[in-house]
């Protein structure tokens, strides 16, 4: 797989949240330019964005971010408001409170709800590795596809650390064969874009997508 065909993979990120409309549109512009998978932004973007540019890419954003201790209701709505706005996307963070202490049960019911609320659009669960242990990444892989998300995600890139080779091979191993994985957080050289791509990542979320190339 070259370069060109790799980026193909890539949810092409600007999550800081200082990111003004003026830098939005470049990292569109470049989406669009690189044939990326789809431009992951902030919610608040949604809408300006599907109005500029239509369908000339896919709009992925994020739900519950990046401490994902919204209640599910907010959560919810955050979603379907999105969804609403042109949203074709949806990258949820999950409680990972209530995953430390073993609330499973809670867990999965709301990443349940938020696939219901979803109407069909792809839906990513970040389960944000660098605050869980080996056993609750297994737990967390069973979770997400036991409510039949589309993909399991590695992290908000707002954590401790970010996607790293082990955890992505204990969450493929623990997944259910419909569930892809997007790793995200700290992939910033070409050597580590084909690693993870490698690795059997179906997506891979990075702001550093025209160093690639280089």
């Amino acid at each position: 797989m070259d370069i060109k065909e790799m980026i193909t993979h890539v949810d092409h990120t600007l999550l800081k949240p200082f990111a003004t409309w003026e830098e939005i549109q470049v990292i569109c512009d470049e989406a669009i330019e690189l044939h990326t998978a789809s431009v992951c932004i902030p919610p608040c973007y949604v809408q300006p964005v599907k109005e500029k540019y239509g369908d000339a890419l896919k709009i992925c954003t994020v739900i519950g971010f990046p401490l994902g201790y919204n209640t599910t209701v907010t959560k919810i709505f955050e979603t379907e408001n999105a969804i609403l706005n042109g949203a074709d996307e949806i990258d949820m963070v999950i409680n990972v409170g209530f995953m430390k202490a073993g609330n499973y049960d809670a867990v999965l019911e709301e990443i349940q709800a938020l696939r219901k609320s979803c109407h069909g659009k792809v839906l990513k669960v970040i389960i944000e590795t660098c605050y869980l242990s080996e056993e609750e990444i297994i737990k967390a892989s069973e979770l997400v596809t036991k409510a039949g998300a589309d993909y399991i995600k590695t992290s908000t890139g707002f954590g401790t650390a970010g996607a790293t080779v082990e955890n992505v091979k204990l969450m493929k191993a623990n997944i259910g064969p419909e569930v892809k994985i997007k790793a995200a957080g700290g992939i910033r050289t070409k050597e580590a874009l084909q690693e993870f791509i490698e690795l059997g990542c179906d997506r891979v979320g990075a702001s550093a997508t025209k160093q690639f190339l280089n």
